[in-house]
C-alpha cells in the first residue's frame, strides 16, 4: 500500500490505499471542511455544544452525521468530528482502492482485505506498546477511534488513558469514545463505562484502559505485540 499524508487546517490525515490518491482525499477534505464551516458560520453553537446540538435541514451531509453521533451518545457533534471526516474520505477513496486506513488525530477508519493490527498508545499505562487490536477483514469498513483524558489535546472530563471504540460508523466511535472516557475518572468506574457502551446501539467493541486496569467487552480481539 502507498502512504500519504494530507493536511488541511486542523484537518491532518496520514492514508494507505492502494495507489497514490492524495488528490483525490484533498478535495474531499476540502469539500466538506468548506461544507461545514459555511454551516457552523451560520449556526456557531454547533462548534461550541458540549451536548446534542439538533441540526437543521440546512445542514451538509457530515454535519448531520456528527449530529446524529452526538445524540445516540449524550455529547456535543464536534466530538464525531475526527472520526467523521476520516470516514468521508474513506469511504470516497474506497471508489477508486479496495483496501484503504485513514487515520486522523488517532481516530482510524479502515477497509483491508489482510488481518490489519492496530497498536494502542494509552500514555503512561504499562498497556502502552505491549498490545494491539487485531482488525480481521470481514469486521471492515471499521471505525477504530480513541479518547484519553491524559494524552493529546481534545477535550475529555475523565481520566481514561484510552476510551478505545469499535462502530462501522466512524463518527459513532469517535463520539462514543469521547462519551466513555467522560465517564471514567478512577479504576472503579470501568464497569460503569462499559456498561454505558452496551447500551450504545452501533457499537461492536470496547476497551476502557486506566493505570494498568482495563476493561472489555463487544467483538474486539486484543493481541500482545512483542
Amino acid at each position: 500500500m502507498v502512504s500519504f499524508n494530507v493536511m488541511v487546517k486542523e484537518t491532518d490525515l496520514y492514508i494507505r490505499a492502494r495507489r497514490d490518491l492524495k488528490k483525490k482525499a484533498l478535495e474531499v477534505v476540502q469539500k466538506q471542511r468548506t461544507l461545514l464551516e459555511s454551516y457552523i458560520a451560520r449556526h456557531p453553537g454547533f462548534l461550541a455544544a458540549l451536548e446534542p446540538f439538533p441540526v437543521g435541514d440546512d445542514a451538509p451531509a457530515i454535519a448531520k452525521v456528527m449530529e446524529d453521533a452526538g445524540e445516540k451518545v449524550g455529547v456535543g457533534p464536534m466530538a464525531a468530528v475526527a472520526g467523521a471526516f476520516a470516514e468521508f474520505v474513506g469511504r470516497e477513496l474506497l471508489r477508486f482502492s479496495p483496501e484503504v486506513i485513514v487515520e486522523n488525530g488517532g481516530d482510524i477508519f479502515l477497509k483491508t482485505e489482510k488481518t490489519r493490527l492496530v497498536g494502542v498508545y494509552a500514555g503512561k499505562s504499562p498497556y502502552t506498546g505491549k498490545i494491539a487490536l487485531q482488525i480481521e477483514p470481514a469486521d471492515t469498513p471499521l471505525g477504530v477511534c480513541t479518547s484519553s483524558g491524559t494524552v493529546g489535546h481534545s477535550l475529555s472530563f475523565g481520566k481514561a488513558d484510552a476510551a478505545i471504540v469499535l462502530s462501522p460508523s466512524a463518527a459513532l466511535a469517535d463520539a462514543a469514545a469521547t462519551a466513555i472516557g467522560n465517564i471514567v475518572k478512577a479504576e472503579t468506574d470501568i464497569p460503569q463505562a462499559i456498561e454505558f457502551a452496551r447500551g450504545v446501539d452501533g457499537l461492536t467493541g470496547v476497551a476502557v484502559v486506566i493505570n494498568d486496569k482495563m476493561g472489555v467487552w463487544g467483538k474486539i480481539n486484543l493481541v500482545r505485540r512483542d
